[in-house]
C-alpha cells in the first residue's frame, strides 16, 4: 500500500470544503430572510433545534450559539422527543429540524404532532424536494456538490455548510437585535470573557489597609517602606482628606537615585509625580487595562468623588484574567 501524503490529503479536504462553502451564498435568499423575520417576531417562544447523528452535533452547537447571542434556544434529541421530551416544546416555540437528506425517520414522525400544536418548523436540508422540506413552514437549503470524504459517506462538507448556515442565522439575529458586548457577557459570567466584559476596577482594587499611602511630609525612605510593604510598586501621596496629590513609583526611585537625591532627608512631595493618571473604580477592568497600556504605566490610582479609594497594577489585572 503506497504511503499517504498526510499534508496533501488534509489540503484536499480544505479545498473541497472551501469550494462547497462558496456555494452556500446562493441560499442566503428570501427564505433565509423569512426565517430571520419569523424568529425575530417571536417574542414569547424559544428556538428548538433537532437533529440526529452528525446533524445533532451541529444542532447542539447551533442552539448554544443562538442562546449565547440573544436568541433563547436549546437542543432536543428527536429520539427522546418521541418518548416524552416533546413536552419541553411549548406553543410559540419554533423548531429548526436538521437533516441533510431531509428524510430523517426520527424527525419526520414528529411533524404532525408539532403541527397539531401550532409550532412552526424551519427545516434545514440538502434536498428541497424532501419530505422535511415540503412539510416545513420554511426550508433553508444547505446543498453541497460533494463531501470531503472520498467515499462520499461521512458528512463533512455538508456538516460544515449546515454549521455555517446556523452561524449566519445567529449572527444576523444578533445584529438585528442590537445585541451588545455587555449582553454577551451576561451569558458568559463565569469565563474569561465575562471577566473581561463585566469586571470593574473596583472589584479588584486594593483598598483600606492594603492601599499604599503616605503624607506629603513623609521622607522618601518612609515612602519606600510603604511601597515594599504593600507590594504594588508605587504609593499614593494624599492630604488629610484623602485627596490624591501625587504618586511615587519604583521608576521614580531609579530617576532620583540617578540625580543623587538623599532619600533619608528629602520629602516625598519634592519628588512625587503630580497629576498622575487616575481612573474611576466604576469603569470596566478592560477599560482600565486599555488606559494603562495607552499611558504605558504599570499602576493606576482610583479616585471617586475626588478622593482616593483604591489602587491596582498590571499583576492584579493578570490575576483577575482580564489580560
Amino acid at each position: 500500500m503506497p504511503q499517504l501524503n498526510y499534508t496533501q490529503s488534509a489540503k484536499q479536504v480544505l479545498d473541497i470544503e472551501i469550494k462547497c462553502l462558496q456555494q452556500i451564498e446562493q441560499y442566503f435568499d428570501e427564505h433565509f430572510c423569512q426565517a430571520c423575520d419569523m424568529i425575530l417576531s417571536n417574542t414569547v417562544g424559544k428556538v428548538i433545534v433537532m437533529g440526529m447523528g452528525k446533524s445533532g452535533h451541529i444542532g447542539k452547537k447551533m442552539a448554544a450559539t443562538f442562546a449565547s447571542t440573544g436568541t433563547p434556544s436549546f437542543f432536543v434529541h428527536p429520539g427522546e422527543a418521541a418518548h416524552g421530551d416533546l413536552g419541553m416544546i411549548s406553543e410559540g416555540d419554533i423548531v429548526i429540524a436538521i437533516s441533510y437528506s431531509g428524510e430523517s425517520s426520527e424527525i419526520l414522525p414528529l411533524y404532525p404532532v408539532l403541527k397539531r400544536r401550532s409550532i412552526r418548523i424551519i427545516s434545514m436540508t440538502g434536498n428541497p424536494q424532501s419530505n422535511m422540506a415540503k412539510l416545513a413552514d420554511l426550508h433553508l437549503q444547505v446543498s453541497v456538490p460533494e463531501e470531503a470524504c472520498p467515499l462520499g459517506l461521512a458528512p463533512t462538507s455538508s456538516a460544515t455548510a449546515t454549521l455555517v448556515m446556523g452561524d449566519a442565522l445567529a449572527i444576523t439575529l444578533l445584529q438585528a437585535r442590537g445585541f451588545t458586548q455587555e449582553d454577551f457577557a451576561l451569558s458568559h459570567p463565569g469565563g474569561a470573557l465575562g471577566r473581561k466584559l463585566l469586571l470593574k476596577l473596583g472589584d479588584i482594587m486594593h483598598s483600606g489597609d492594603q492601599l499604599p499611602i503616605v503624607s506629603p511630609d513623609a521622607l522618601i525612605r518612609d515612602a519606600l517602606m510603604e511601597i515594599s510593604q504593600k507590594g504594588l510598586g508605587m504609593t499614593a501621596v494624599v492630604d488629610q482628606q484623602h485627596k490624591l496629590l501625587g504618586i511615587f513609583t519604583d521608576g521614580d526611585l531609579r530617576r532620583i537615585l540617578d540625580k543623587r537625591v538623599d532619600i533619608h532627608s528629602a520629602k516625598i512631595s519634592d519628588v512625587m509625580t503630580q497629576n498622575p493618571t487616575i481612573a474611576s473604580p466604576h469603569i470596566l477592568a478592560v477599560e482600565g487595562l486599555n488606559l494603562m497600556q495607552e499611558k504605558r504605566i504599570n499602576g493606576l490610582m482610583l479616585v471617586d468623588n475626588g478622593l482616593l479609594v483604591g489602587a491596582l497594577n498590571m499583576h492584579d489585572l493578570l490575576k483577575a484574567g482580564v489580560m
